[in-house]
């Protein structure tokens, strides 16, 4: 509440109530949390989505993400993107969303900070490396590591492990599966769902909308991609002629990545306008009526929709797996397996809180958890001392192939 001794200071509840005045009525309202799983005294100066943003920020899992390979091995230049600046794109086109549809601002960007915090080393490479090694003890996959990330790993709290995280944010997190229960102390019995929020759902295109476009910048700014392989690309044939016409000067570096802004910009305003119609022919009025819905209302246009289909095919076929890179790739994850094998064999190698973690979650994941934390040049760092000397060409200028999500 606002004191009348100091009415420049806007509490909690006066938040909460401009969100109820200016928030769409799908929208999810942060004074109707779910709460969290150890129920604690709310804060008198922000909301509950708020305080889970800070404290994604302010975890360690956060951090790591600057040194972690996005599609590059992290250190291959000062100019392509890590982990964490995706991960900032991402909460950036999530809050553009979120605010042109009069959703929850804070909520969207909250999932979409978390969204990465349980990538390993090596991207989706090295996932792929560790859901092998894990295969006989319950795989490992980057979108359950970021919720074992705030709900076990990260250790900040006295009175209980992880983040303890809204309701609302490790529903977001729950990409590609069906969305989790709430809790069922409201109403006795909790409602069947079947997709999350609206502002989880803006997070998982956002998500795209980054990689698709980033990447493709990256493949442009590295010229493991040439400009003229785009020319059929109807995502990139569109932006690029409406630059053309309008800036007939612009050339090269500046005439890419102008286009790749205007790209994205395309991009958003298609989602906001195909998902406001969505939304409105739907006609939820609630943030339950949302859950209830069986089908995304974030949503492309069909015609934007098959034109980043054919974006994603040649984005496969010419960057993630790109021969330039690959080899440099399968010899980081070489490596990721050799440090994985070596604490298994001696287990006092590992961190204290997964040396403490170890008969509660067994050997390999107690493992994987403390490898999966790790940065590129951590990994690269403890191969050399457990393993010898680094292989030729895996140094930390060398590139390195990852697989998009």
């Amino acid at each position: 509440m606002t004191s009348p001794d100091l009415p420049l200071i806007r509490g909690r509840e006066e938040l909460e109530r401009q969100e109820l005045s200016t928030l769409a009525p799908c929208a999810q309202k942060s004074g109707e949390s779910a709460g969290r799983k150890h129920r604690e005294p709310p804060h008198p100066y922000r909301t509950e989505y708020q305080r889970d943003r800070a404290r994604i920020i302010h975890s360690r899992a956060f951090r790591r993400l600057e040194h972690k390979t996005q599609v590059f091995l992290s250190g291959t230049g000062d100019h392509l993107r890590t982990r964490l600046t995706h991960t900032i794109e991402v909460a950036s086109i999530s809050r553009s969303i979120a605010r042109a549809l009069a959703l929850n601002e804070d909520l969207a960007e909250s999932i979409a900070l978390a969204h990465d915090l349980g990538h390993p080393p090596f991207g989706h490479s090295g996932e792929s490396v560790l859901n092998r090694l894990m295969s006989a003890h319950g795989g490992f996959n980057h979108n359950h590591q970021s919720l074992r990330v705030v709900e076990v790993i990260e250790t900040k709290y006295p009175e209980f492990p992880g983040l303890n995280l809204s309701f609302e944010v490790l529903e977001g997190l729950q990409k590609h599966t069906m969305p989790p229960k709430p809790p069922a102390k409201r109403r006795g019995v909790a409602p069947v769902f079947f997709r999350p929020s609206l502002e989880a759902q803006i997070a998982n295109l956002a998500d795209e909308i980054a990689y698709y476009s980033h990447d493709l910048d990256d493949g442009l700014d590295s010229c493991l991609i040439e400009p003229a392989q785009l020319a059929g690309m109807e995502v990139w044939r569109h932006s690029y002629e409406e630059v053309r016409r309008d800036f007939p000067r612009l050339a090269g570096r500046d005439l890419h990545g102008y286009v790749i802004r205007c790209i994205i910009d395309r991009q958003v305003q298609d989602v906001i306008s195909t998902s406001a119609r969505a939304i409105a022919a739907s006609r939820v009025q609630s943030a339950e009526d949302v859950r209830r819905h069986r089908r995304p209302l974030i949503c492309y246009s069909p015609e934007l929709r098959a034109a980043n289909r054919a974006l994603r095919k040649f984005l496969y076929a010419n960057l993630y797996y790109h021969p330039e890179v690959a080899a440099v790739n399968r010899r980081a994850c070489r490596m990721l397996r050799g440090v994985f094998n070596a604490y298994l064999r001696d287990p006092s190698l590992l961190g204290q809180n997964a040396v403490r973690r170890l008969r509660r979650e067994g050997l390999e994941r107690s493992v994987c958890d403390y490898l999966s934390g790790m940065t590129d040049g951590y990994l690269l760092d403890e191969y050399e001392k457990l393993c010898g000397s680094l292989a030729p060409n895996a140094s930390r200028s060398g590139a390195g192939l990852e697989i998009a999500d």
